[in-house]
């Protein structure tokens, strides 16, 4: 079932949020692009629409009007998402800061080539 999949993701999601205060963007938008097979665009705009509550509204009220906004994924993502950052958070705590400082830019570096040399 895609509801298991979507909490799935946004439960690993919202634990590298509460860990690294990493966004959307940089977890849910690459696997909505990889593993769902989104447009760069729609991936965009159903991140939005998760982030909704904290910020993002007329950027996601925007790709909703153009189309690019996957609304049912976005709500199980979103519940994922929210039970995953409690999780994260709570692990953070409990590693040291230089090492959750080279944990952080291991995600970074590990998105950033996947990005770039990777469809």
């Amino acid at each position: 079932m895609n509801a298991i999949l979507y909490v799935t993701l946004g439960i690993i999601a919202g634990i590298f949020g509460g860990m690294f205060g990493l966004g959307g963007g940089m977890i849910l938008v690459p696997a909505l692009v990889f593993l769902f097979g989104l447009t760069q665009h729609q991936a965009q705009g159903t991140n939005l629409l998760v982030m909704l509550p904290p910020i993002g509204l007329l950027a996601a009220l925007r790709y909703w009007q153009a189309g690019n906004v996957k609304l049912p994924m976005a709500a199980w993502l979103a519940l994922g998402f929210f039970l995953g950052g409690f999780i994260g958070a709570s692990l953070a705590h409990q590693v040291p800061e230089p090492a959750l400082r080279k944990l952080f830019g291991v995600c970074l570096l590990i998105m950033s080539v996947k990005m770039i040399f990777f469809k």
